[in-house]
């Protein structure tokens, strides 16, 4: 896969275990990740924007419309994707549930 696709990961039952809040946290940490929890409304728009360190969106709950490198998805919950450092991209919350994801960083 080139640096210029979507790298989603999917969240893995049999390893990982049920979808929940603590299994996501015990992920990311044995992923090395430093990570805060945020809760955002349906309709809640964050325009093209970058970051100064590479991250890790992971998805607990609700449905989260991404888009990077000209390309979109729809992240599920148990979805996660890097987002590499100063790399352009946007989301939206979709559908009438918040989403609540973590925002996990190295």
């Amino acid at each position: 896969m080139s640096d210029s696709q979507l790298k989603i990961e999917k969240w893995d039952t049999v390893r990982d275990g049920a979808l929940t809040e603590e299994n996501m946290k015990k992920k990311l940490h044995s992923q090395g990740y430093n990570f805060i929890m945020y809760e955002f409304g349906p309709g809640t728009n964050f325009p093209d924007h970058t970051h100064s360190v590479s991250k890790k969106d992971s998805i607990l709950s609700g449905r989260f419309q991404f888009g990077m490198y000209g390309q979109s998805v729809v992240l599920e919950p148990g979805d996660m994707i890097q987002v590499p450092k100063n790399t352009v991209h946007n989301a939206k919350v979709v559908g009438s549930q918040p989403v609540i994801f973590f925002d996990a960083t190295k």
